[in-house]
């Protein structure tokens, strides 16, 4: 049986799910990453509820940033995300890549949303 790469990041994606749950202390930060988008969302695993969340989707039509698909926008998400954390009060989380390599629009999340003072 041939594995795509689908099946290969869902793979991974359970496996770093084993170890990494989101408490209400310190919830999950998720990041889903598609062709044209970025998303992420800040999950208390224990109740079940998505606490904070922004993607690129909301991006587009509110700045200057043409594509969701970059680096930059990555970068606005992140510091969005850790903006709208302050205001709900969550300074740490847990962070959660999806199954994805913690490298480029990944990357660029997390390094914006940790400058904006969130602490993983």
């Amino acid at each position: 049986m041939k594995i795509n790469s689908k099946q290969t990041r869902i793979h991974k994606h359970k496996r770093v799910r084993k170890k990494v749950q989101g408490t209400a202390s310190r919830p999950r930060l998720c990041v889903f990453r598609s062709n044209k988008h970025i998303y992420a969302q800040v999950i208390d695993d224990t109740k079940g509820i998505t606490l904070v969340a922004a993607s690129s989707v909301n991006l587009n039509s509110q700045s200057s940033i043409a594509l969701g698909s970059n680096c930059e926008a990555s970068r606005s998400v992140g510091k969005i995300l850790a903006e709208r954390s302050k205001k709900e009060g969550i300074e740490t989380v847990v962070f959660d890549r999806g199954g994805k390599l913690y490298h480029g629009r990944v990357e660029a999340l997390a390094e914006a949303a940790k400058q904006a003072g969130m602490v993983f």
